[in-house]
């Protein structure tokens, strides 16, 4: 699985970044790719979760 947190963006005040996973599906084996934009302390939850 690839993990990887691809860009810092920047809005306002907040500071946040958009972090990209790749998900295998259990029925068909392909892959798919979960997009999401959060606070950088929260990165590695995100990629740690299934």
């Amino acid at each position: 699985m690839a993990k990887k947190s691809v860009a810092s963006l920047q809005t306002g005040s907040k500071r946040l970044t958009k972090a990209v996973k790749m998900v295998k599906s259990p029925k068909t084996g392909a892959y798919s790719f979960v997009e999401t934009i959060i606070d950088p302390t929260q990165v590695n939850d995100f990629f740690n979760k299934k």
